[in-house]
């Protein structure tokens, strides 16, 4: 049986549902990465962004190393190494194709997050890599993002889940093992979680720049 739901499909029906914003919420959005702005980039050493492609198709990714891994060259350009991955490459093929990103800037320990959206470019400039070197690597690529808004977000969502709270966190017998989620998705017949494990754990520890 197909499940039927009601949807809302208006502004004005979604307002009559859950009000509208404050004037702290309505004005808190500025275009440009103030000293605030840059102090908590400075700080974070996580973030996730959000991308799509030209069909609408979206992604979300996180990025994170040393705190201010972000490089801001300019109150309206910031900058992300892109370090080796698995070389899907999802975030940077989606930019090719429709230039518009969120970023969501994290600290660890501060239910705040730091959101900022614009558009992006991807480069290879050596100008631009070279200040981005970690562990003794340069990155391939960077992630040149032009800033058109910016705005700290409340801490509900993180007070809520107790993300920072350890005494919260499943213990890790608990959890299903990343290895076996990841062979049981590919199905390689030739493949064992075994196998997964062994080759998720040589990337880590050899391959992480």
């Amino acid at each position: 049986m197909v499940r039927t739901y009601s949807t809302i499909t208006t502004f004005e029906a979604l307002e009559d549902i859950q009000g509208t914003p404050g004037r702290l919420a309505s004005n808190k959005v500025i275009h440009h990465l103030d000293e605030h702005c840059r102090q908590f980039i400075n700080h974070s050493p996580f973030a996730t962004i959000s991308t799509s492609n030209k069909y609408g198709h979206c992604d979300s990714s996180p990025r994170g190393d040393g705190p201010g891994f972000a490089m801001v060259l300019d109150s309206h350009t910031l900058v992300l190494p892109e370090r080796i991955g698995n070389r899907r490459m999802d975030s940077m093929r989606n930019l090719l194709e429709n230039p518009h990103i969120g970023l969501l800037f994290m600290i660890p320990g501060l239910n705040e997050t730091l959101r900022i959206n614009g558009t992006a470019s991807i480069s290879d400039d050596p100008g631009l890599l070279e200040p981005l070197e970690a562990n003794g690597h340069i990155p391939n690529v960077a992630i040149v993002i032009k800033v058109e808004e910016c705005f700290i977000h409340c801490a509900k969502a993180l007070i809520r889940s107790k993300l920072w709270k350890p005494e919260t966190w499943p213990h890790p017998d608990e959890l299903t093992k990343p290895a076996k989620m990841l062979a049981a998705h590919v199905k390689l017949d030739d493949v064992s979680e075994s196998d997964v494990e062994s080759s998720l754990n040589e990337s880590y520890s050899r391959r992480l720049y």
